[in-house]
């Protein structure tokens, strides 16, 4: 079992900075899993020429090596990348692909049908958007329990409705690959979540769960992180 972080994210507007409009092109922390012959890309939210270049320099991999892209959350942030694994097999969650993949849908009838929406270049730049997220979400497998040995989905439910970590066993730490459940480090040491959370109670529960069974955290939009509740090993 090994893991790496592939690239380290970023939120558009960080608000523990105190920005609050965009800043920056955000992008989700992608995580690298190497487990029992898979390799599983978590969260690949760079352009796909980028996030190769990434996986070259880190792991020395190609994106036809990955066998598995997982979602922790879906939003353009954790699924720019995936055009350049076609052949992977994709994962999220039920819950999130059920409640994000409805409400697109119903979005992308009313563009097409004008009900309500003023047709426009606009609506169609949007309806493309649309289309493009519910053929991923098409095509995405709902992960249920151990999605290989020893790497587990973890609900982490609140910032967005289905948001699922991987937990990894180790033979000498757990670590949890947390996606926005645990954005920043600035988060972390907080004890703060994202404000524009779907569910905020919901959100805090996640992370305060997460704190419980972790040793080692991938952040959302950061790096690797120790649980503070877990020093010194």
């Amino acid at each position: 079992m090994d893991y790496r972080v592939i690239s380290i994210g970023c939120l558009a507007a960080h608000p523990l900075w105190g920005e609050r409009a965009p800043a920056r092109t955000g992008h989700a922390t992608t995580t690298l899993i190497l487990a029992e012959g898979r390799r599983i890309l978590v969260d690949p939210g760079l352009p796909p020429q980028v996030l190769t270049a990434r996986l070259s320099e880190r792991a020395n991999l190609a994106p036809d090596d990955i066998t598995d892209l997982f979602f922790t959350s879906f939003q353009p942030d954790t699924t720019r990348g995936v055009d350049a694994f076609t052949n992977a097999d994709w994962w999220v969650s039920r819950e999130e692909r059920e409640a994000v993949g409805v409400a697109m849908a119903q979005r992308l009838r009313a563009i097409r049908t004008g009900e309500g929406i003023e047709a426009g270049a606009e609506d169609d730049e949007l309806g493309a958007v649309l289309e493009r997220g519910v053929a991923i979400l098409q095509r995405s497998n709902v992960v249920d329990g151990e999605l290989a040995h020893g790497v587990f989905a973890f609900p982490m439910h609140g910032v967005t409705p289905g948001l699922t970590g991987l937990l990894i066993e180790g033979t000498r730490f757990t670590t949890l690959v947390c996606g926005d459940a645990i954005p920043t480090v600035e988060h972390l040491d907080g004890d703060r979540v994202l404000p524009a959370a779907h569910d905020l109670d919901g959100a805090k529960a996640s992370m305060q769960e997460a704190l419980e069974v972790a040793d080692l955290l991938v952040l959302g939009r950061d790096n690797l992180a120790v649980n503070p509740g877990k020093r010194p090993f």
